[in-house]
C-alpha cells in the first residue's frame, strides 16, 4: 500500500510538471465584440486577438486612387454577396494608399459582416490553423498581409502560395487574402535572373528564377498598382486633409509652398506625406492661435 501511494504521488507530481509545459487552452475569439483581429500565433493563448480600436478611414478620404478604389470595392462587394471574388495584391510606391484602402473597406462594410484579420509575414506558415478558425463562421473575412515581401527560401512564401492555389485543401468560401507590397512579385529581383531567358521558336521564355518569382504574384486574381503622385495630386490631398482637420485655407499659397517644401525634404509626394504635412501645419497654426 505504501508503495502504491508513493507511485501515485510521483505520478501526480509528474502530471503537474507536464501541465506546466503544455500550452494553455486557446481562448475563443470575441466574435461579436470586434470587427478586426490580429493573429498572434498558435502558441499564444489568444490566437485571434480582437483589435478594439481599429483605424477608421473612409473611402471618400482616399484621393487620386479612384481606379484602384473602384476595383477593390467591386471585388469586395462581390465577396460579401457570396459571388465569385479574387484575392488581391496591391503593389507599388510607398505611402500611396494601399493599406489605407483595405482599412477603409472595413469601415465601409463592417455592418455587412466584413471582418479583417491582420497576419504578419512570420505567421503565414500557420495559415491552415487560421482557416480552421474561420471555416464555420458566417462572417466574411479578409486576411490582411501588409508590406509583404519574401526571400526565396522563406517558409511563409510556400505556405501562402499553397493557400492561394495549390493545396489539396479547398480554401473557405468566406475568406480572401488582400496583401500589400512595394514589390510587384513579392520577391527580390536581380539582373542575372533575366540572363536565363531564351528564345524557343521565336518566343521568349523566362528562366526558372523568373518563373518562380512570378508564380506567387500571379496567383492573386486581382492586381492593383499604385504610383507616385504628381505635384497637383499631392496638393489636392494636402488641401483635403487641411479642410478635414479644420485648418483655415485663407492663406493657401503659403500652405502650398510649405507643403511642397515638406515633400522635398521627405523625398516623396504621396498621400502619407500629404497627411503628415496637414497634421503638422494644422497643429502649428492651432498652437499659434
Amino acid at each position: 500500500m505504501a508503495t502504491l501511494k508513493a507511485l501515485l504521488a510521483q505520478a501526480s507530481e509528474l502530471m503537474s510538471r507536464l501541465e506546466k509545459l503544455l500550452p494553455p487552452a486557446p481562448i475563443e475569439p470575441d466574435w461579436p465584440g470586434a470587427i478586426a483581429f490580429r493573429w498572434r500565433g498558435v502558441a499564444h493563448p489568444e490566437s485571434l486577438q480582437p483589435i478594439r480600436r481599429p483605424h477608421r478611414l473612409a473611402l471618400a478620404d482616399l484621393l487620386c486612387v479612384d481606379a484602384q478604389k473602384r476595383e477593390l470595392d467591386r471585388n469586395t462587394r462581390q465577396f460579401l454577396q457570396g459571388l465569385p471574388a479574387n484575392n488581391a495584391l496591391l503593389w507599388g510606391s510607398k505611402g500611396t494608399g494601399k493599406s489605407s484602402l483595405i482599412k477603409a473597406l472595413l469601415t465601409e462594410y463592417a455592418d455587412q459582416g466584413l471582418r479583417i484579420i491582420e497576419v504578419d509575414r512570420q505567421h503565414l506558415v500557420e495559415l491552415p490553423d487560421i482557416l480552421e478558425f474561420l471555416y464555420p463562421r458566417l462572417e466574411k473575412f479578409i486576411l490582411y498581409c501588409d508590406d509583404l515581401s519574401f526571400e526565396a527560401d522563406d517558409a511563409g512564401y510556400k505556405a501562402l502560395k499553397a493557400m492561394l492555389e495549390g493545396s489539396l485543401s479547398a480554401p473557405p468560401a468566406n475568406v480572401l487574402i488582400y496583401a500589400t507590397s512595394n514589390r510587384r512579385h513579392l520577391l527580390p529581383e536581380y539582373p542575372e535572373d533575366n540572363q536565363q531567358a531564351r528564345r524557343v521558336e521565336g518566343e521568349l521564355h523566362q528562366g526558372e528564377a523568373v518563373e518562380e518569382k512570378i508564380s506567387l504574384s500571379e496567383r492573386f486574381g486581382l492586381w492593383l498598382s499604385f504610383h507616385p503622385f504628381t505635384q497637383d495630386q499631392y496638393l489636392n490631398v494636402v488641401r483635403h486633409w487641411l479642410e478635414k482637420l479644420g485648418a483655415s485655407l485663407n492663406d493657401w499659397e503659403t500652405a502650398r509652398t510649405e507643403a511642397l517644401r515638406y515633400a522635398l525634404l521627405r523625398g516623396s509626394r504621396s498621400g502619407r506625406v500629404a497627411f503628415q504635412f496637414a497634421k503638422d501645419w494644422s497643429g502649428r497654426k492651432g498652437l499659434a492661435d
